[in-house]
C-alpha cells in the first residue's frame, strides 16, 4: 500500500535496518510493486551550459566557480533534435533537457525551449526539462507543449540546505514542484548525498519526498561528482554502500516510483551497480555526460543489460497500462 504518512522514525528505523536485510526486503517490495529486470533509460543534454547565478556549493555551472566549464548560449532545436534521435537509437526512452537558468522567463528562449520539447515528444520519446524555478503558467505551457516530466530536485534536507544554496529557499524548491503537479506534468524530485551531510539530513530528505501529497513518480538519487573549483571539491568521495542504503530506502518508502541510480554512477563498477538495481533502482541516465559532469557511455551499458539481463522500459507505460485499463472497462 501507498503511504505518504511516513514518521521520522519509522523512516529511520528502514535506513538503520542491517544492509543485507534492508536489500532483501526493498528488492522483494520493488518485485511487487515493478517489472524486475526493466530499466528506464534516460539521456540529459545541457541545452544552455555554464553562467548560472546561482551559489548551489556543487555546481560547476556557477558563475561564480572558477570550474573550467564555458558559457554556452542555448542550442539550436536542430542540434538538440539530433541528441534525442541518438539517444533514441541507442535505446533511450526519456530524454532530459537541462538548462543553467535560475528561473523561467517568459522570454523567446522559453518559446525556443516548448518548440524543442514538442519536436521530442513527436519523436515517441518522453520528455523532461530541468530549468530551474517556474510559475504554475509556465509548468502550464510546458504540459501543452508535450512535457511529460519536470526535474527539480531538493538536494537535501531541508535543515542543511542553507549550508549548500544560498540564493533560493527550499521553499522556493517546493513550490515550483507545486505548480508542476498543478499542471498535470509528473515530477522528477531527489537529492545528492556527499555534500557533507549527515545521515539524518538523509532521512529528513526521505521524509520530505515520501509525505508529498503524491509521491515524485521519479526519484533521482546522486552522489556528488566532486568538481575542482567548486567549494565540495575535497569532499570525500560517496561509499557505494550509502548509494544502496539510500536507494534502498526510498524503494521501500515509495514502492511505484522510478528510483534513478543517477550521477555519480561512473565511479561504481558492474557489480556494485547490479547491488543497486538489487536494492530497487530502476531507472539510469546514459550518454557519455550528465550536463557536464562524466557518466558510462551508452556501449558500456549496453553491455552490462547484457551482462544483467536488463531490458530498457518502454516510453509512456504507465498511460499506456492506464489506457488498456480503460479500454477493457469500457468493453
Amino acid at each position: 500500500m501507498l503511504r505518504n504518512n511516513w514518521t521520522i522514525e519509522e523512516i529511520r528505523a528502514i535506513y538503520d535496518t542491517p544492509l543485507l536485510d534492508l536489500i532483501h526486503r526493498a528488492g522483494t517490495l520493488h518485485r511487487e510493486y515493478n517489472t524486475i529486470g526493466e530499466v528506464q533509460v534516460c539521456t540529459l543534454l545541457s541545452i544552455k551550459t555554464g553562467g548560472c547565478p546561482e551559489d548551489c556549493a556543487y555546481c560547476p555551472q556557477a558563475a561564480r566557480y572558477n570550474t573550467g566549464v564555458g558559457v554556452q548560449a542555448l542550442m539550436k532545436k536542430e542540434e538538440v533534435l539530433e541528441y534525442a534521435a541518438k539517444a533514441k537509437a541507442a535505446g533511450s526512452t526519456r530524454f532530459c533537457m537541462g538548462a543553467a537558468w535560475r528561473e523561467v522567463r517568459d522570454n523567446k528562449d522559453f518559446d525556443r525551449v516548448l518548440d524543442m520539447v514538442k519536436g521530442v515528444n513527436e519523436m515517441g520519446m518522453e520528455v523532461c526539462c530541468t530549468l530551474g524555478m517556474l510559475n504554475e503558467d509556465q509548468a502550464k505551457r510546458l504540459s501543452d507543449a508535450g512535457l511529460y516530466a519536470y526535474n527539480h530536485n531538493l538536494d537535501t534536507s531541508s535543515e542543511y540546505y542553507s549550508e549548500i544554496i544560498s540564493t533560493r529557499t527550499y521553499d522556493d524548491r517546493l513550490k515550483t514542484l507545486d505548480n508542476v503537479r498543478r499542471a498535470g506534468v509528473t515530477v522528477c524530485c531527489g537529492g545528492i548525498i556527499g555534500l557533507g551531510e549527515t545521515h539524518e539530513d538523509r532521512i529528513k530528505m526521505l521524509h520530505t519526498l515520501s509525505t508529498l501529497p503524491q509521491h515524485p513518480e521519479s526519484v533521482p538519487i546522486n552522489a556528488l561528482v566532486r568538481v575542482k573549483g567548486t567549494p565540495l571539491e575535497n569532499n570525500p568521495k560517496v561509499d557505494v554502500w550509502d548509494m544502496i542504503r539510500m536507494i534502498a530506502t526510498a524503494r521501500i518508502l515509495m514502492p511505484a516510483t522510478m528510483v534513478r541510480l543517477s550521477a555519480g554512477r561512473a565511479d561504481f563498477s558492474q557489480a556494485e551497480q547490479a547491488l543497486c538495481f538489487m536494492a530497487g533502482a530502476n531507472s539510469i541516465f546514459t550518454g557519455e555526460k550528465l550536463l557536464t559532469t562524466p557518466n558510462p557511455s551508452f556501449e558500456e551499458d549496453n553491455l552490462m543489460f547484457e551482462l544483467l539481463g536488463l531490458k530498457p522500459r518502454v516510453a509512456f507505460k504507465d498511460e499506456t497500462a492506464v489506457k488498456g485499463e480503460l479500454t477493457a472497462e469500457q468493453g
